[in-house]
């Protein structure tokens, strides 16, 4: 049974009234004296706050999408290696599945598009991950059977899953609203979590001494892959990358350090540099030069900054990165451009990047080009 699924959610639920109500039936018996009462007693309390604690915490899961599935909670969950043999002769992106799109005309693609769940392989890297690929309406319409899509890369942050960008933030409905009403070109979507080697949180970062090549699936393999099975073009221009938390350190990271790939940014509630810890391990293995350079505002300052813009938010109030999203502002430097939106108070969740989402899409179509 899925730990997302609303099934386990409602057996939870339903096992915490039944035993709730045994408690309190049972509970005058227990109450004398006794040491199978005492066990009795203590036996309820923890079973009865075991299945509350329980219910709740697969109550959030499933509305922010924290752990996709079982062994990733239990952090078992194991990268897969490409076959580099397969990749370099073959397609490098397999179409694994669909997901219908939860907005008018989601049944019909030339109306509401398509949303592929594929898989990727990184010719450079030997990186394998899964995404979803949105295919706006436009790209099935007749008469644009030869008609480029601009792309973006949309991550979440870490944990995650890459269903939060479908479900709990709502991207391709975003996308296709957005279109629909004019205040953006259709644009595709590959949407994905940054935790392509799990469960490590590699940040997109090339681990030495061979550790998984993330900075090099996302800065390469990720839009050569693309661009090999969907109509989209290789140049800069054709390509942005966007993510929130360390998804947004991601983004701006890559995008910073790719210029030749990509000529857009997004960091939404981003980090700057990279958070070490016990989920991320050695990301540099004494290699000083790699962990300067992964430090976003010493790479302003000491690295040559390309012809890219980038878009960061924060909050005034309720929100950690407010000082150093005001640092990177300051140290973009021509040709490079930034912008950005401050609200007056938001917190790092759904709710933020929810009111960000649109018009950081809206900002990314004005600069991206379709061919």
């Amino acid at each position: 049974m899925s730990l997302t699924s609303t099934t386990l959610l409602a057996v939870f639920l339903l096992a915490t009234a039944i035993v709730f109500t045994a408690a309190v039936w049972l509970w005058p018996r227990l109450a004398r004296r006794g040491w199978r009462q005492v066990l009795g007693r203590v036996g309820l309390v923890v079973v009865v706050q075991a299945l509350v604690l329980s219910s709740v915490g697969l109550a959030a899961n499933r509305s922010f999408l924290i752990y996709g599935s079982w062994t990733e909670l239990a952090g078992r969950e194991k990268a897969t290696a490409a076959d580099h043999a397969d990749v370099a002769g073959g397609s490098a992106v397999e179409v694994i599945g669909r997901v219908k799109p939860d907005y008018p005309g989601g049944g019909t693609r030339r109306l509401g598009g398509d949303i592929q769940k594929i898989m990727i392989q990184g010719q450079k890297s030997k990186i394998a991950t899964p995404a979803y690929v949105y295919l706006p309406p436009e790209y099935f319409q007749k008469g644009n059977e030869k008609r480029k899509f601009p792309a973006a890369i949309v991550l979440t942050g870490f944990p995650g899953t890459a269903e939060n960008l479908l479900e709990g933030l709502r991207y391709p409905k975003t996308m296709w609203t957005l279109a629909k009403e004019k205040k953006s070109q259709p644009m595709i979507l590959v949407m994905m979590r940054p935790t392509v080697a799990p469960p490590r949180n590699t940040q997109c970062v090339d681990i030495p001494d061979g550790g998984p090549q993330t900075e090099t699936f996302f800065g390469t393999d990720l839009p050569q892959a693309i661009s090999g099975a969907y109509r989209v073009g290789t140049s800069p221009r054709n390509w942005a990358i966007m993510g929130d938390s360390t998804g947004g350190y991601c983004a701006l990271k890559v995008a910073l350090q790719h210029p030749e790939s990509y000529s857009a940014g997004v960091g939404l509630s981003a980090d700057y540099k990279p958070d070490i810890d016990s989920k991320s391990g050695d990301l540099f293995h004494g290699n000083t030069k790699e962990e300067r350079r992964s430090d976003l505002l010493w790479s302003l300052d000491h690295l040559p900054q390309g012809n890219s813009s980038f878009l960061v938010t924060t909050s005034l109030q309720g929100e950690g990165n407010y000082g150093p999203t005001q640092e990177f502002i300051k140290k973009v430097k021509a040709p490079a451009r930034v912008s950005s939106i401050t609200l007056g108070s938001g917190g790092h969740n759904f709710n933020t990047w929810n009111r960000e989402i649109p018009p950081s899409l809206v900002w990314l179509s004005g600069r991206l080009s379709a061919q």
